[in-house]
């Protein structure tokens, strides 16, 4: 490839490839903003059959239970009651390998959950870490390319790694949690979940309150060494899929607290950290964990293919009471969940049973085309019409935010106390000795097959600059390795 200025597919000059346009500083992100399109509808586009990212997973079916009484922040119909319960369908994944790669491997898990409502599904896509490596969708095709093979070596590749992460500080936070010690989980019933993204939920009278969701495991933490996974991973490749689906068998029924951390939407503008930005998370210290439910996993699946495999998962996916938020990385995933899923399994994939809502109908016009089945017969597939179709409720899902300033590529709002490195070496601080020295033999194992110096010395900084003693021991760690 030549160099000069990085284009569009159609050529144009691009003027900014780190953030997305919003508007306003702190508004959602535009459709007009056509390279965010581009580059996300493209990327979604690359690998078939399987899925981009996520490919590798195990899924199970279970129940939600209400345990507390959140009518005051929600007007969300299945959580109106405690003892109400929902069938839920829970997909786990790892992020970066392929569908037959290994599941004990050092890398995020993802946590997808459908909630088969009265009112719709509503699926809430998270992972088992609260934070992010980027904070802008409009970096995620650039991030998994980094993670995926080489164009020229058809192997991952530390250099892209690692080059990638040192010129984007704000994935340290993520990187820190990340070569831990939670990241390998030991199985997916030993994790715990995130929604990760802050998200709107509303009441009846019309107030917002900004929420994170919280799963903590039941089963307690289990995690592996990078000695025990390298071992695990090449004697039993399935091992956390036939550990979750066996467990089930067993009767033994994994299950989780839910939680919520609760700010109200006046709090947003002022609080220390952008309460939207996916990089940081909300110090339990300011915004206290609220018990909300129980999500117990009780059934298997019956086909892996027709219900893990062709299982779909949005963030658009709402129901009344609940909505987004300005988070970046949200509104991109807004559209690029969905836009994948119609690529990947077809533009009626919500019509397989696992996807099709289980407690109420879909009244829907958006019908023809691949794998129609014709369920709708000779009714009218327009609105409004006079044969007894269905009709608008002039209720949004969500309330409206207020938004202001002049529409442009605005990179995401700092505030008081936001930068790259703060709470990634609160995170190194709050380690014990020996978890620390795992970490940077983690890390320095890592960073030393990395080619070269400049691209290493940039990583270690990163660390440095998280925190003094965390990039002196692991410039030293990584010295001694590279000899």
């Amino acid at each position: 490839m030549t160099q000069g200025p990085l284009t569009t597919e159609a050529g144009a000059p691009v003027a900014d490839n780190q953030n997305s346009e919003t508007a306003g500083v702190d508004g959602p992100v535009l459709v007009q903003d056509q390279l965010l399109l581009e580059k996300l509808a493209h990327f979604n586009r690359e690998r078939i059959p399987e899925r981009v990212v996520h490919a590798r997973g195990a899924g199970a079916y279970g129940t939600f239970t209400v345990t507390a009484d959140v009518t005051q922040y929600t007007r969300a119909k299945f959580l109106s009651e405690v003892g109400k319960q929902t069938e839920t369908f829970l997909r786990f994944s790892t992020v970066a390998g392929n569908l037959g790669a290994a599941d004990a491997v050092r890398d995020p898990r993802g946590f997808a959950l459908k909630f088969y409502t009265e009112e719709g599904n509503y699926d809430l896509v998270g992972n088992n870490t609260p934070v992010f490596f980027i904070r802008d969708a409009i970096k995620f095709p650039d991030f998994i390319h980094t993670q995926k093979r080489d164009p020229y070596t058809g192997s991952t590749e530390p250099d892209n790694v690692w080059d990638f992460w040192g010129l984007s500080p704000e994935s340290t936070h993520q990187v820190t949690w990340l070569f831990g010690d939670r990241g390998i989980p030991a199985s997916y019933r030993h994790m715990d979940g995130f929604g990760s993204h802050t998200y709107q939920w509303n009441n009846e009278a019309g107030e917002i309150f900004w929420v994170k969701y919280h799963f903590k495991t039941d089963q307690g933490i289990k995690c592996l060494t990078q000695e025990e996974a390298n071992k695990l991973a090449g004697e039993d490749p399935d091992s956390h899929q036939r550990d979750l689906r066996e467990a089930i068998e067993r009767g033994e029924y994994p299950s989780w607290t839910v939680s919520v951390q609760i700010m109200p939407a006046a709090e947003a503008a002022t609080y220390r950290f952008n309460p939207f930005d996916l990089t940081k998370v909300w110090p339990h210290a300011d915004y206290p964990l609220v018990e909300i439910g129980r999500l117990e996993l009780n059934r298997n699946p019956d086909n892996v293919f027709a219900e893990v495999e062709q299982s779909i998962f949005s963030p658009a996916h709402f129901v009344p009471g609940i909505g987004p938020s300005p988070d970046k990385m949200l509104q991109g995933r807004l559209f690029a969940y969905g836009d994948a899923h119609r690529y990947r399994v077809g533009i009626n994939a919500d019509h397989l049973p696992v996807n099709r809502p289980h407690a109420t109908e879909a009244r829907t016009n958006s019908r023809d085309g691949y794998l129609y089945d014709g369920r709708h017969r000779g009714a009218k597939n327009y609105e409004p019409n006079s044969f007894g179709g269905p009709f608008q409720t002039d209720r949004p899902l969500w309330q409206p935010l207020p938004v202001s300033g002049v529409t442009g590529d605005h990179a995401t709002p700092a505030h008081a106390e936001d930068d790259d490195f703060v709470q990634a070496g609160n995170l190194y601080r709050l380690m014990s000795d020996e978890e620390k020295d795992r970490l940077i033999g983690n890390l320095a194992g890592a960073i030393a097959q990395v080619s070269r110096e400049d691209i290493a010395e940039r990583a270690i900084d990163n660390f440095r600059r998280a925190d003094g003693d965390f990039g002196k021991r692991l410039q030293a760690a990584v010295q001694t390795l590279r000899g």
